[in-house]
């Protein structure tokens, strides 16, 4: 799937973004998860969004990929600079509204974005993301990831060995049980991200975001056509999540996937984009 790659000025950030296809029924715009680049998107989903008629746009979050970087542990923007810089790729391919396709934290800072500028959101398709500003149950990471955490301290972000083990550690844990763990996929989208990334280490800078959003912005008030996608065994993100989601957004559709980790893995991508495209369809 060859694309046009583009820097955009967002604020004080250049971002990194690629476009494919035309947009004869309209523009989708992804937005990938903490720490992760563009590089999560597999092809296949583009090329199949792209198949459905739509201009596919993806980008690298500051931090990640060819975009800026800060310096690890010193991250100069929030949640609303994350959300501007949606609204500065809008602007830069002179979008109106795109359909928004969110990952984890993408589909958070996709909340944001319907809610304070809702003109600019046709659909919203959330993906292992939490509801904003709605609790449910089984929130917060469970021990192994914490403890795997726990070892950024002391990693040696020289050691190129060591960054790959640490990085397909994360990758084995957010996987579930509907596929075998494909590491040698894992191994290559980690290999693209060292390649193209200034700083590795800079992506961990996402946990450390902060910014204070008004506390009456809930996932309740997003009046956008809403689709949810979530892994049964999502071991990040419950997928208690995304049926929390449905049960207070008044038109949200939900799709949960038996077995499905945090993860995007190739051979469901058939099933992603029918049910994205399908969304996509109920908005002119």
């Amino acid at each position: 799937m060859g694309g046009t790659t583009r820097l955009v000025t967002s604020g004080g950030a250049q971002l990194c973004t690629e476009a494919f296809g035309a947009a004869d029924k309209g523009t989708i715009l992804l937005v990938m998860g903490a720490t992760a680049s563009m590089d999560w998107w597999p092809e296949d989903l583009g090329s199949a969004l792209v198949g459905g008629g739509y201009r596919v746009v993806r980008f690298d979050h500051r931090d990640t990929g060819a975009s800026s970087h800060c310096p690890p542990g010193a991250p100069d923007y929030d949640l609303a600079e994350l959300t501007g810089d949606l609204v500065a790729i809008l602007d830069a391919y002179e979008i109106d509204a795109a359909h928004i396709v969110g990952m984890s934290l993408g589909g958070y800072v996709g909340q944001i974005l319907a809610l304070t500028q809702p003109q600019r959101v046709k659909t919203l398709t959330l993906i292992s993301a939490e509801p904003l500003g709605v609790e449910y149950e089984g929130e917060g990471l469970p021990e192994p990831f914490l403890a795997h955490f726990g070892a950024l301290g002391d990693l040696d972000w020289s050691d190129r060995e060591a960054v790959m083990a640490f990085m397909l550690g994360v990758a084995e844990l957010s996987a579930g049980s509907r596929h075998q763990f494909d590491r040698a996929a894992a191994e290559q989208r980690i290999s693209r991200e060292m390649g193209r990334a200034s700083s590795l280490q800079s992506a961990f800078n996402h946990s450390m975001i902060a910014g204070t959003l008004p506390t009456a912005l809930t996932a309740a008030d997003i009046g956008q056509k809403v689709l949810l996608i979530h892994g049964e065994n999502d071991p990040i993100i419950s997928a208690n999540a995304a049926r929390r989601a449905q049960a207070v957004m008044p038109d949200a559709e939900l799709l949960i996937i038996p077995g499905l980790g945090h993860e995007l893995v190739a051979a469901d991508m058939p099933l992603f984009a029918e049910a994205i495209l399908a969304h996509c369809a109920k908005v002119a």
